[in-house]
C-alpha cells in the first residue's frame, strides 16, 4: 500500500529518539515486527528509510521509533525528528515476514533501534496473555517508560551496556521451550553477536525471526 498520511503525535522517548505516531490509511494493517518505508521530498531531493512498527498493532492509528546518530544524521533524519502532528508523509508497506504471530513465548533481542520492534511484540505478546522477555543492548535506553510498564506485567527485561557481550543475559532469557520463538532486531553487528549468543546457549538461530537494519 502506498498512502499519504498525517502524523497524530510526536513523542520523544530517548535521546534524539522520537515516536512517531501516524494515521493509519484505509485499509491498512500490519504486525508488530513488520515495517514501512517512509519517503518524502526535501529541498526537490527524494528520500526515503524503512522504519520497523514499534506499537503493539494497528487501529486508528500505528506507531514507529525512529532514532539519529548525530554523527550521521543526514537531511531525512533530520526532517523526521522536526515533524509536528498534522504534518504529512508517504508510507509503503507494510513490508517484512519477521513479525509476532500470536507465539506462546516470546524472546526478543535488540540492539540500538531494535527496541522499537521489540517493545511492540513483547507488549502485543502480554496483551494475549503470553510470555516476553526483551535483551536490549544500548548506551541510550529508549522507551523506558514502556519497559518499566513491561516489567511490571511480569516480561523480564534485561538492559546490557553498548561495549558487553549479550551471551549471558541471552541464556538466561532463553527457556527451550518447544513454543519459544526468538527475534532479533538491530544493525549487522549486533544481529552478529545475537546469533553467536544464540549458538552458545544451543539454539539454533535459523529458527530465529531476524530483521538486519544493515
Amino acid at each position: 500500500m502506498d498512502a499519504t498520511v498525517a502524523i497524530s503525535a510526536v513523542r520523544d522517548v530517548g535521546q534524539r529518539t522520537v515516536a512517531l505516531e501516524l494515521e493509519s490509511p484505509e485499509g491498512f494493517d500490519a504486525e508488530p515486527g513488520q515495517f514501512v518505508k517512509l519517503s518524502a521530498t526535501i529541498d526537490g531531493e527524494g528520500y526515503a528509510r524503512f522504519y520497523t512498527l514499534s506499537s503493539p498493532g494497528v487501529d486508528d492509528t500505528f506507531e514507529v521509533t525512529v532514532g539519529v546518530d548525530p554523527e550521521e544524521a543526514g537531511p531525512f533524519s533530520q526532517f523526521l525528528l522536526d515533524l509536528e502532528p498534522g504534518d504529512g508523509l508517504e508510507i509503503s508497506g507494510p513490508f517484512g515476514n519477521s513479525y509476532y504471530d500470536g507465539e506462546a513465548r516470546v524472546v526478543v533481542l535488540a540492539g540500538g533501534p531494535g527496541i522499537g520492534p521489540a517493545v511492540g511484540i513483547a507488549e502485543a505478546a502480554v496483551a494475549d496473555d503470553h510470555d516476553a522477555a526483551i535483551v536490549y543492548r544500548t548506551d541510550a535506553p529508549a522507551h523506558e517508560d514502556r519497559l518499566d510498564d513491561l516489567r511490571d506485567a511480569g516480561a523480564a527485561v534485561t538492559v546490557v551496556d553498548e561495549s558487553d557481550a549479550i551471551d549471558e543475559a541471552v541464556s538466561a532469557a532463553l527457556t527451550g521451550d518447544t513454543d519459544e520463538q526468538v527475534f532479533v532486531y538491530g544493525f549487522a553487528g549486533f544481529v552478529a553477536d545475537a546469533v553467536s549468543a544464540l549458538e552458545a546457549a544451543g539454539v539454533d538461530p535459523d529458527g530465529a525471526k531476524i530483521e538486519n537494519f544493515g
